[in-house]
């Protein structure tokens, strides 16, 4: 059985390359796009990450503080 098509139509090698040429050149936009929020995130965890840091700092000096107070009055006694 012999194959009868032997040429494919020039407007489907058309819309296939203008598919393809769109694909690659969307390309470098949406990996930076994808570096940008991938950034954005790291620096908005950084960011938690540096708050919570001081939070947990602050509760760790005030019991120093009162612990430290505490001290200095019963020894007066």
């Amino acid at each position: 059985m012999a194959d009868t098509l032997t040429e494919v139509n020039p407007q489907v090698v058309d819309a296939v390359t203008i598919s393809n040429t769109k694909v690659l050149a969307e390309a470098p936009a949406m990996a930076m796009g994808s570096l940008y929020q991938t950034i954005g995130n790291s620096v908005a965890m950084a960011a938690a990450n540096a708050v919570y840091a001081q939070q947990q700092a602050n509760v760790t000096y005030q019991a120093a503080t009162t612990l430290g107070i505490t001290k200095l009055f019963s020894s007066n006694s």
